[in-house]
């Protein structure tokens, strides 16, 4: 079992920036790589970031490319999310989630083994 928690998340201005955090805890957790995903109201869950365990690759949805950076430390235990130049569309609960092995499928939900709970993330006008 990995638990995950996230947090960072809260409301800021469009052209503004928030470093969104995501613990972990249980299994090694340089044994997982690490995703982002984001929900809109009455939308998908959708991809937004993804890095391999040791930070050999990264991976982005085109709408965040140059905007978001994932990173990770796994003497911490946590992966980041930074996120800058935010636009009012970038409103979502940001949701980070750990797979054992997502080859070169990143980008899709059920690779992923364990889910946090979400954080909030608003972008006003």
């Amino acid at each position: 079992q990995v638990q995950l928690v996230e947090s960072g998340g809260g409301l800021v201005q469009a052209g503004g920036s928030l470093r969104l955090s995501c613990a972990a805890s249980g299994h090694t957790f340089s044994s997982y790589s690490m995703g982002w995903f984001r929900q809109a109201p009455g939308k998908d869950r959708d991809f937004v970031a993804a890095i391999t365990r040791n930070t050999e690759a990264t991976y982005y949805a085109d709408s965040v490319k140059g905007r978001f950076t994932i990173s990770r430390d796994n003497v911490k235990n946590t992966v980041y999310l930074q996120m800058n130049s935010l636009k009012p569309e970038d409103t979502a609960v940001y949701t980070c989630a750990a797979s054992a092995y997502f080859g070169g499928t990143y980008s899709a939900r059920w690779v992923y083994d364990y889910w946090g709970q979400g954080t909030q993330v608003t972008v006003s006008s």
